[in-house]
């Protein structure tokens, strides 16, 4: 799928590019990657979830500075989608995954998230908003 099949379908919408969303969906990714780690010896369901939180800004942050945003009803599935177009689709399966055992950890199971998953996760998180922040510069 591309980026006009993704609209076409209602997944994303167009906007106006604003750089301040752009910057705030960054610190927002910041902010959650530095919170999941201070999360983690805490509780490592929510260090995962906070991670995953982080990634989803950061790629937020990456439609944005396209023109684009999630359509309100597919928030977390239209981010996957988009992510698709312009991350390594290993890392698009890692974040799908993650999106998936999040629901899980915060909507039906408490404990069902490992240390090693978390550790994973935050890892994961710190690498896509490298990754993000490096294809907003070169644009």
């Amino acid at each position: 799928m591309n980026i006009d099949e993704l609209e076409r379908s209602g997944i994303i919408k167009r906007l106006p590019i604003d750089r301040k969303k752009v910057n705030d969906s960054l610190d927002l990714a910041r902010r959650d990657l530095n919170i999941a780690g201070n999360m983690l010896d805490e509780n490592c369901d929510w260090a995962f979830s906070i991670a995953y939180n982080s990634i989803l800004q950061s790629v937020r942050a990456l439609m944005f500075s396209k023109g684009y945003r999630p359509s309100s009803d597919s928030g977390h599935v239209s981010a996957v989608r988009f992510a698709r177009l312009f991350l390594k689709e290993e890392d698009v399966i890692a974040f799908d995954r993650m999106r998936r055992k999040r629901h899980t950890a915060v909507y039906d199971t408490v404990g069902s998230i490992s240390r090693g998953e978390a550790e994973n996760a935050l890892s994961r998180a710190e690498k896509f908003i490298l990754e993000v922040e490096m294809l907003i510069k070169s644009e």
